[in-house]
């Protein structure tokens, strides 16, 4: 016990001069281990992952005495009062079980541990698990019906992201000689206090007010400001009786002291005191030999915390009274606590794109996002372009925008590459990655490539979802590398096709196919746009991506052969990023919103609604567009495009629903000419198209998997009745029926 006892004072920093002081150099090594672990898990490479429960985190720093255990029931008191079920998981120390257990009051502390076995019996209406697999252990909460986690320790524990993290600091010894572990008490360096939602100062009122006033300073400085409280133990009463005349105190905690101190606080007679390693197992031996120094002091009774008494042997008789005090967690200001609490877990959800298609489906999932949580912030990522869809829908924006001269990020040709990398691509995936620091720790909804799904995993370290709408197996599918990726950091894949779910879940990804997440762009009519339209309805869609402008004359050339040979009405439908009219009327046609007169007897305007709006309605699409071209087809247009790389790629997607032509437009004239003509060819176009594209379904499988899987829908209903608290002053009143 000496030699705990002198290591004991060193880490806490009570003595600086000791032998123990040759441990310094494994301070270095240890914060150098712990950096690079968090920055590991920063960035991405070590993930973390959402459970499917809201989670709030209690830990600290430094090892045990910061009052943990008391906080975690404070905590689960709070959630029952605002009218949901808690659960509570925890490492379990020292307790023998590997798999999740459910402990009760009857479970054995050899298999739990003592801390989660004395919140089983204070809570007996809260669920407990013990979980070195804290995921796992969420899992099983929520089969228990948890509808909020209180995570027992798990500030270290990144594996499990959570929602909240608040971090207890020990005013009696906030960092102990500042060294790491072994070398000092803390597990991490101060600066991980960043990652923290709120930091508590314990024992507040056991020291001076200038002590905690510096202590609130340097911790501001990490934090920041409205994120640091101050609590402190008060008495519930006392189990046996109330100590009466002199004392002596022991036991088996993190900070002996501080008991010590909050027992001369409380008016305690102590005529000795004895200390334990944290989570000591008392032997016969021990209890006697501390009753034996007791009875030496004079005592009439022996003071120890709730927890010693789970460690105390079973077969042991004491000879003096042992009385225990039962405390709970105070906050000074109760309710900004309540207030930090409701700001760190605001419901924000981001969803990420890369391209204009990926934009409109990404527009359509906030949509859905929004409808299904109102309460929530629903913000947008675009990587290309300036996220003009997003904000013309209502959305935030918060990437930086970023226009490349492809129109697009690393498409599909070195060319392009590598005048995307020479216009300061490199530049901008750094400010990309930057601005995800801003963004919520959450998994984002990623819509797009495997491009950017690694984005957003290097830029918040959550594992993301991922709607992958580039890849197909009718594309060659996804490469080796991309499936491994995917297989160890996607929590979900939802693919555009049966046979791509196919071949992801044979390499071991979580893949879903709910229909085409294309397809979810086709909504309700809300406008017909070919009212008036005369002769053969025939779409024509310019692209979105800058060099658009540069076909427009092959759009334009291709319609005017096209209006010699037959009566025609053109509509076009540009993109919201792309001004036609200028171009059109270089080239003498003037088209607007209502139809006017193009090349004779033939009828064009320009619609700027939606494509599907559109496709509905046409018999035929001259179209350069990638998604919008997808939309028509699964609408059985027959679609007519030119013949390039790009162009390709998409016939790949669309199959027998495409014909792909020489950049000409006499050329594409005739290849129209022949469709229109031809009511055979267009029905076997037609059904070619709809039965590769197939139907929607995929963005509302997403919703209902986050809402459900993740604890979206819970987190936003704890946010709401949180909000009700703190609107009503702190009073639980009526926040239960909030959300």
């Amino acid at each position: 016990m000496g030699l705990v006892s002198s290591y004991l004072r060193y880490i806490s920093g009570r003595s600086p001069l000791s032998p123990w002081a040759l441990l310094y150099p494994l301070h270095h090594l240890s914060r150098g281990l712990v950096s690079g672990r968090n920055w590991l898990y920063d960035h991405g490479i070590l993930a973390a992952q959402e459970g499917p429960l809201p989670v709030i985190s209690v830990g600290n720093l430094t090892h045990g005495g910061t009052n943990k255990t008391p906080m975690v029931e404070r905590l689960a008191r709070l959630i029952c009062s605002l009218g949901l079920k808690p659960g509570v998981v925890s490492r379990g120390y020292s307790g023998g079980t590997v798999e999740p257990l459910v402990v009760d009051r009857e479970t054995s502390r050899e298999l739990c541990g003592d801390e989660p076995l004395m919140l089983a019996r204070k809570l007996p209406q809260v669920p407990v698990v013990v979980s070195r697999d804290r995921i796992r252990g969420v899992e099983l909460l929520k089969a228990l019906g948890a509808q909020v986690v209180v995570a027992d320790d798990c500030f270290q524990h990144r594996q499990l992201q959570r929602d909240l993290d608040v971090v207890l600091v020990d005013a009696t010894c906030p960092f102990g000689n500042g060294l790491m572990t072994p070398a000092g008490m803390l597990r991490e360096p101060l600066d991980s206090l960043r990652r923290a939602g709120i930091v508590v100062i314990t024992k507040s009122d056991l020291v001076s007010p200038g002590e905690l006033e510096e202590l609130k300073g340097v911790l501001e400085g990490y934090a920041g400001p409205r994120r640091v409280f101050l609590s402190r133990l008060s008495m519930d009463g006392w189990s046996g009786e109330a100590p009466s005349g002199p004392a002596f105190a022991f036991c088996a905690i993190g900070n002996p002291g501080s008991f010590r101190r909050f027992l001369t606080s409380l008016g305690v007679e102590l005529v000795g005191f004895s200390s334990f390693r944290d989570h000591h197992r008392f032997s016969p031996e021990d209890m006697r030999r501390v009753e034996d120094e007791a009875l030496k002091s004079g005592a009439r009774c022996l003071v120890c915390t709730e927890k010693d008494i789970l460690n105390f042997p079973s077969s042991y008789r004491f000879r003096l009274p042992v009385s225990v005090p039962m405390v709970s967690v105070e906050f000074q200001d109760r309710l900004g606590f309540l207030r930090a609490m409701s700001e760190g877990l605001r419901p924000r959800f981001t969803v990420a794109s890369n391209g204009h298609g990926e934009d409109s489906m990404g527009v359509v999932l906030c949509r859905k996002l929004k409808e299904r949580l109102p309460a929530a912030s629903v913000e947008a990522f675009p990587l290309v372009g300036g996220g003009d869809e997003y904000r013309a829908a209502g959305f935030p924006v918060m990437s930086p925008s970023c226009r490349m001269p492809s129109g697009g990020i690393v498409k599909y040709s070195l060319r392009a590459l590598l005048g995307d990398i020479l216009s300061g691509l490199p530049l901008q995936v750094l400010r990309q990655l930057r601005a995800w620091r801003d963004m919520p720790r959450r998994t984002c909804i990623c819509v797009g490539d495997v491009y950017l799904f690694l984005n957003a995993l290097l830029g918040t370290g959550v594992k993301p979802v991922l709607v992958a709408t580039a890849k197909t197996v009718y594309l060659s599918g996804h490469w080796r590398l991309e499936g491994a990726l995917l297989r160890s950091r996607a929590l979900a894949v939802w693919t555009r096709d049966e046979p791509t779910r196919e071949e992801l879940e044979l390499r071991g990804v979580r893949a879903v196919f709910d229909g085409s997440p294309i397809m979810d762009l086709v909504g309700d009519v809300l406008v017909d746009p070919w009212e008036g339209a005369v002769g053969r309805r025939v779409l024509v869609l310019p692209g979105s991506r800058e060099y658009a402008l540069r076909d427009l004359p092959l759009l334009i050339g291709a319609c005017l052969e096209l209006s010699r040979r037959m009566v025609c009405s053109f509509l076009w439908v540009p993109s919201v990023t792309l001004d036609v009219e200028p171009f059109m009327r270089e080239h003498g046609v003037l088209a607007g919103r209502c139809w006017g007169e193009f090349g004779g007897s033939s009828e064009i305007r320009v619609f700027r609604g939606p494509v599907a709006d559109a496709a509905r309605g046409a018999e035929v699409l001259l179209g350069l567009g990638g998604t919008g071209n997808q939309i028509c087809a699964g609408l059985g247009v027959p679609v007519v495009s030119v013949d390039d790389p790009g162009k390709r790629v998409q016939k790949k997607l669309i199959g027998d629903g495409e014909v792909l032509v020489p950049r000409d437009p006499a050329r594409l004239a005739d290849e129209l000419e022949g469709i229109l003509s031809d009511p055979a060819l267009r029905e076997r176009m037609s059904r070619a198209g709809m039965e590769r594209m197939g139907s929607g379904g995929a963005l509302d499988g997403v919703v209902d998997w986050v809402c459900g899987e993740l604890g979206w829908g819970l987190l936003t209903q704890l946010w709401e009745r949180l909000e009700v608290l703190v609107n009503s002053g702190g009073s639980p009143g009526d926040a239960s029926k909030g959300g």
